[in-house]
């Protein structure tokens, strides 16, 4: 085949291909974020009215630390306080719930705080918060326990 006609033969083809039908090509897969009929909305995830039972002051015994708890919403956020005995900034409070047991999650960033955490699980017997403490400054995990004082 001389070359002319084989780069005519090509360019027929691309033409072509180019033209072809839109139904032949593939649709696109619906995005996840489409609601319709046949794709409902994702039901909301339900709120736990049991974090009200956290609001409160709570006491770290082996440190006088206080942890007051303010508000708690059905949705786990928690508007809490910190005190070693001043203030220290709580850049994350929140409640979860898995079953049962309802956990609490908080955030410290101040000085001498870079990002310490607590995670605590509630223990509704004793009226209690037990858990982790990680202290961020020096690397190190703590157990520990609060008690309600008021």
């Amino acid at each position: 085949m001389k070359p002319k006609h084989f780069l005519v033969t090509v360019l027929a083809a691309a033409i072509l291909s180019a033209c072809a039908k839109k139904e032949d090509a593939p649709s696109p897969a619906p995005s996840p974020t489409t609601v319709n009929a046949t794709n409902p909305p994702a039901p909301a995830a339900n709120p736990s009215p049991g974090f009200e039972k956290l609001k409160g002051k709570w006491l770290r015994p082996d440190g006088g630390y206080i942890l007051e708890i303010r508000t708690a919403t059905a949705e786990g956020k928690l508007e809490a306080g910190y005190f070693n005995p001043r203030p220290i900034n709580v850049a994350k409070a929140e409640a979860s719930q898995e079953g049962a047991t309802v956990k609490v999650f908080i955030e410290l960033r101040d000085v001498n705080y870079p990002g310490s955490t607590y995670t605590l699980v509630y223990q509704p017997a004793a009226d209690r918060l037990v858990g982790n403490y990680f202290q961020a400054a020096m690397g190190q995990n703590f157990e520990v326990e609060f008690v309600r004082q008021q």
